[in-house]
């Protein structure tokens, strides 16, 4: 019955997808179908998917969606370009260190992948071909760098893990063999996500440096300009106290990631009322748009693959899964770089989000097995998914460069391998060297 179930599962899925139904559906369909087969009431998908929106870290969302464009609309992300811009003075490739640079400062306030690409690329991109980059290649490296928005902290991808893994218990036999698992909470993966974030964006800007030596991009000025310095950082006071308010306060446990999504609101219309005087009312009716829009696409996902992953654990799929996986190998690098290439391979064609809701229920039980810290798996998978944002066929960030730059998508996808590449290198370090993810959280008391 499993194996039956597990075919019309992932069978009705892939076939609604072929044909061209929006993943929500495809997730949706194929749960129904295996609701009917196994007679149960419909009703209770309905109950299943309307509850799955009442966890209380989940108002996170729809607040940072709405921090990041209400940001942006204030001039904070202009202002964080700038600095960035001022600090890569004569650096070779300096103004895509700067775009990668300016990407890992908005990630920390809008945790929304395409929401990063196309706030700083809107920016750099014009300022990079007035310096005679290839347009293809500015684009490039914002939609390469636009992932870095989903790692660095807050993230919404690491707000839905959280829920996930939180929902799901070890495997008795895993407590057997190893006994209390470390804990996991949504403070400490935004505490764990630091560091990876940064290795992530370090092998960005090695990239650009090493194709910007090649193609002789110059940096932006023959020396520093301290007053330069100065200047950008006394305008752009506000927009570096921005990242540093939300994640102090979560840090240090002022108040809770959703509480802090709250907070950036209120820094936002603050900044953008009283002290850059740039906030139009015009502007919050647009971001209230844009955020209900997003709001609403990722609820829509997460109501489906919410149903689709209870389905799996009700039918003890992941542990089937994870038994026959450890039944091939018990090596953990050899369970990591297999975990890796299939993320790499799902995130080509899976939107985040739903990824992690149907990944997660599977993957989890394996990594428990194998003594695995919870918090250091869903760093692993989200830097692991960042990828798919600048790789086709899906490649949403992909898709926004080449709106906001002029260039084709497929002049775009010539130019981001390198960074995909790099990119690659980055999560298998994160990998294998747990520590890389661990040693903050530990450091701050997780």
């Amino acid at each position: 019955m499993e194996d039956y179930l597990t075919l019309i599962l992932f069978g009705g899925f892939l076939v609604l997808l072929i044909l061209g139904a929006p993943i929500t559906v495809s997730l949706a369909g194929a749960s129904m179908a295996a609701y009917l087969i196994l007679d149960k009431n419909p009703i209770a998908l309905v109950q299943i998917a309307f509850t799955s929106v009442g966890n209380f870290p989940l108002m996170a969302l729809p607040a940072f969606v709405l921090a990041g464009a209400l940001m942006e609309a204030a001039g904070i992300s202009k202002r964080l370009v700038d600095i960035a811009e001022s600090l890569a003075g004569p650096v070779t490739g300096g103004l895509g260190a700067a775009t990668v640079c300016a990407c890992l400062f908005f990630g920390a306030i809008s945790g929304s992948g395409p929401a990063t690409t196309a706030a700083v690329g809107m920016l750099m991109v014009p300022a990079m071909v007035k310096r005679d980059y290839e347009r293809s290649y500015a684009s490039a490296v914002t939609a390469a760098s636009g992932g870095l928005g989903i790692i660095i902290p807050p993230s919404i991808p690491i707000v839905i893990f959280g829920i996930s893994a939180m929902g799901l218990m070890p495997p008795p036999e895993a407590i057997a063999q190893h006994g209390q698992f470390a804990s996991l909470s949504i403070p400490k993966l935004f505490v764990a996500g630091v560091i990876p974030g940064l290795i992530m964006a370090s092998t960005l800007i090695f990239t650009n440096y090493l194709i910007a030596k090649k193609r002789g991009y110059k940096g932006l000025t023959e020396t520093w300009s301290v007053t330069d310095i100065k200047v950008t950082l006394q305008r752009g006071i506000w927009s570096i106290l921005a990242p540093f308010l939300i994640l102090g306060g979560i840090y240090s446990g002022l108040f809770t990631p959703t509480e802090s999504a709250i907070v950036a609101i209120f820094y936002s219309l603050f900044v953008g009322f009283i002290l850059h005087r740039e906030l139009a009312v015009k502007s919050i009716f647009k971001s209230l748009t844009t955020t209900t829009w997003i709001t609403g696409r990722v609820l829509l996902i997460l109501f489906a693959a919410t149903v689709f992953g209870r389905l799996l654990i009700e039918q003890k799929i992941p542990v089937v899964v994870a038994e026959s996986l450890l039944s091939l190998t018990d090596n953990m690098y050899m369970v990591w770089a297999l975990a890796i290439l299939m993320l790499l391979f799902v995130g080509m064609f899976m939107e985040t989000l739903a990824a992690i809701m149907i990944i997660v229920p599977v993957l989890l039980p394996i990594m428990y097995m194998l003594g695995a810290d919870p918090t250091h798996v869903g760093i692993v998978v989200v830097c692991a998914l960042s990828i798919g944002f600048a790789t086709p066929p899906l490649g949403e960030n992909i898709f926004v460069a080449s709106g906001i730059g002029g260039s084709t998508v497929e002049q775009i996808t010539a130019r981001i391998h390198p960074f995909v590449m790099a990119s690659v290198v980055g999560v298998f370090l994160i990998a294998f060297f747990p520590q890389l993810t661990l040693w903050l959280p530990s450091v701050v008391g997780y």
